[in-house]
């Protein structure tokens, strides 16, 4: 057996008496039954959680495989929240965002550090036990980690870049036998040429029995892999099942693509992460948007499976049933978080269902086994597009309850008033724009306002659900984003042609991007080497894909690029908004694919003159929603600018990433909030707040509550943001009550 390789002292004198590993991983699973729940991802229900939930553990991705986000521990409570104080920081002593939600099992907290090694810390003191470098290069935003035990073989399953790894539970050591030295290569068994294949597993996947089930984040433009579900054997590593989400000649859906579109689309795949239904043996696997995404002439059709809630049998990947929720999606629509498994109540009977929130601010709710909408759905009817070559979707479907958690149209009189100043600038800037609310197809050379934006509405923390109410609690965006499509300009340079193709529809044309969350491209030559940013390129950092098919040469053709001045925009730190001539600027400098006679001028958040959105708040919110009947219990703001604060405009929402979780005390925690760096605990029932801490950066992901030594503890990743600017960093931090 392999020796570990602790320092405590309670390890130590532990393992003097019984050593190796058979003891460590015999300590988590203390008995074979609670193996096998763990290894099936046993979910509860509201009168029965599996055996690790009660035992105090935080055992997958947001608690549990069915995504409720719940824990049955009830020590922290609304009588005693407010008492809460730090037990524990832990600093990575790493800098990149993080958005991780971790695991602790029988007091151990798995977690991620922004450069994405792996460690083990002692939950109740925050120690370090184990790190893990897979020495893959670049950085993400991973968030979490999956685990299995049989027995005395338990392992921590990680995405890292393009590779799933298995680890030992104990010390951290690739498990040799499981694929290719411990790893599993994710570019391979795509049917494309796997070197040049651009895959990042951000989001953990689900396990069932033996089974790891795995989706991947990837390019937002061509060229990009079909974004397939896999299952891979967890002692093996070995390739069990595989479903086509663009899918191939004979299968399901395939008439909702151009014909050999499997050969060339990509995308349409799983980067949110996926629930499980253990007992019924059934995965839930949301979808994203096909490439490119907001031009789809190669794409004529609805496009199956992309925007699509799947229900798949776990053992096989067979389709159970699917709904899709954005026809021919041409405004990335993403669903952008696991769907969460609950019981409602309907006509006096109790139904397994499973909801789904959505970018669009919409709740789409299900029969968990058939897939009947249980609120209905209405298909809407929407203009044509005028934009050559596209062909929209004539409808797109709604749910008639619950009432969408976001504003869905930005109007005149919605134009912010935070000073008169700022009032006339966008009031100007509005009357330019198109602004006719969800699903309006985009126009060539005229910005249209999208809101929500593609930061949703509900982003990738996802929802969390009290198993006892059936209430449903999910924190929301309502920040606009502007978007046009236009021609390109014959490119300059090779590099120039490279950067349109594949940076242009983020960072737009200009190079300007939209900070906080996209950076400008204009003078990062100077701030970064050429192999900083050949590196950035080719391996990802952040919210960036990686560009593996991109090779030196090229790279160094997009560097010499952006070394050419002319195109330069250099906004506030906090700011890139639409001013005056911005959008003649952007027609001017049209980016484009070489296969499409249009794209996207860029992503840009409609900010005011200061950096604020141009939009009244809130906007940011946090929403508590019946679903046995469909009706709001509270909505609150969920953040505030600091400096915005000081001056007296509270409670105005800011922009959030992560989720909430609850827990039977009746206690609601969520961090989430980009420029407050505040961690809040709520009363689920009233959404009055009972407690806040200052992190030491932003906490972007979603906390865990757990066990250990008896006393219960929640512990929240803050890392800074990929979406905010500012510092960023990687800290753990747990509390405690005295």
């Amino acid at each position: 057996m392999v020796k570990k390789r602790f320092h405590q002292k309670f390890l130590l004198l532990a393992m003097a008496l019984v050593t190796g590993a058979g003891w460590f991983c015999g300590s988590y699973a203390k008995s074979q039954v609670k193996a096998a729940a763990r290894s099936q991802g046993a979910e509860a229900s509201a009168a029965s959680k599996s055996s690790s939930a009660a035992a105090g553990d935080w055992a997958a991705y947001d608690g549990e495989p069915n995504g409720d986000h719940y824990s049955a521990l009830r020590q922290i409570n609304r009588s005693n929240v407010a008492k809460l104080k730090m037990a524990w920081s832990f600093d990575t002593n790493d800098a990149g965002g993080l958005e991780t939600n971790p695991l602790i099992l029988d007091g151990i907290l798995y977690g991620l550090t922004p450069t994405r090694k792996v460690f083990a810390l002692d939950g109740a003191t925050g120690k370090l036990l184990w790190s893990f470098d897979s020495n893959v290069p670049g950085r993400g935003h991973d968030r979490g980690l999956a685990y299995w035990a049989n027995g005395q073989d338990c392992r921590i399953l990680v995405g890292i870049g393009s590779f799933l790894y298995a680890l030992d539970a104990g010390d951290g050591k690739p498990i040799p036998s499981f694929g290719e030295g411990g790893r599993v290569d994710l570019r391979k068994d795509l049917g494309r040429d796997y070197l040049k294949q651009s895959v990042n597993m951000d989001s953990p996947g689900i396990v069932y029995h033996d089974l790891i089930i795995v989706g991947d984040s990837e390019p937002e433009d061509y060229p990009a892999p079909p974004g397939d579900i896999r299952a891979y054997n967890i002692r093996t590593g070995n390739l069990q099942w595989i479903f086509h989400t663009i899918p191939h000649p004979g299968e399901f859906g395939y008439d909702t693509w151009p014909k050999d579109a499997w050969k060339f689309a990509g995308a349409a795949n799983n980067w949110a992460g996926m629930a499980l239904d253990a007992e019924r043996g059934i995965v839930y696997v949301p979808t994203g948007s096909a490439v490119p995404d907001f031009y789809g002439r190669d794409r004529v059709g609805n496009d199956l499976f992309a925007d699509t809630l799947l229900a798949l049998n776990a053992e096989t990947g067979q389709r159970i049933w699917h709904f899709q929720g954005v026809h021919h999606d041409i405004w990335d629509r993403d669903f952008p978080s696991p769907p969460a498994l609950l019981t409602v109540t309907r006509n006096g009977k109790q139904v397994d269902a499973v909801a789904q929130t959505t970018k669009a601010g919409f709740i789409f709710l299900f029969d968990r086994a058939t897939g009947e909408p249980l609120f209905p759905i209405v298909e809407k009817s929407y203009p044509a597009s005028t934009v050559p070559g596209e062909v929209a979707s004539p409808t797109q479907p709604a749910p008639t309850a619950p009432l969408p958690f976001a504003r869905q149209l930005f109007t005149r009189d919605m134009v912010t008033n935070r000073t008169p100043e700022a009032h006339e600038w966008a009031l100007k800037q509005f009357d330019r724009f198109i602004s006719a609310g969800q699903f309006v197809p985009l126009s060539v050379n005229t910005i249209t306002i999208m809101l929500p934006g593609t930061g949703g509405g509900g982003e990738w923390g996802g929802p969390a659900i009290d198993p006892a109410t059936a209430v449903l609690y999910v924190n929301s965006n309502e920040i606009p984003r502007l978007f046009a499509l236009a021609t390109p300009p014959p490119p300059g340079s090779e590099g120039e042609r490279i950067y349109q193709d594949r940076c242009s529809s983020c960072h737009g044309l200009n190079r300007a991007g939209s900070p906080p969350a996209i950076p400008s491209l204009n003078g990062i030559t100077a701030k970064l080497s050429d192999g900083e940013i050949a590196q950035t390129v080719q391996h990802g950092y952040g919210r960036m894909p990686p560009f593996p098919d991109i090779d030196d040469q090229q790279a160094n053709a997009v560097i010499a690029y952006l070394k050419v001045p002319g195109r330069d925009r250099r906004q506030s730190a906090r700011s890139e908004q639409v001013a005056p001539g911005a959008a003649e600027a952007n027609e001017k400098n049209e980016p484009a694919y070489p296969q499409d006679p249009f794209k996207t001028v860029g992503s840009l958040y409609f900010l005011d003159p200061d950096g604020y959105p141009a939009v009244t708040p809130p906007w940011g919110t946090l929403n508590a929603i019946n679903m046995n009947t469909g009706k709001y219990l509270w909505k609150i703001p969920l953040g505030e600018y600091p400096e915005l604060a000081a001056k007296g405009m509270q409670d105005t929402g800011t922009a959030n990433y992560g989720g909430p979780i609850v827990t039977a005390g009746g206690v609601l925690f969520i961090a989430a909030t980009v420029f407050d760096h505040k961690f809040r605990a709520f009363d689920e029932g009233t959404g009055k707040l009972l407690w806040e801490a200052t992190l030491p950066y932003s906490g972007n992901a979603t906390p865990a509550t757990y066990l250990a030594k008896g006393k219960q503890y929640v512990v929240i990743a803050a890392g800074g943001s990929n979406y905010g600017g500012g510092a960023t960093g990687g800290t753990y931090t747990a509390y405690t009550l005295p």
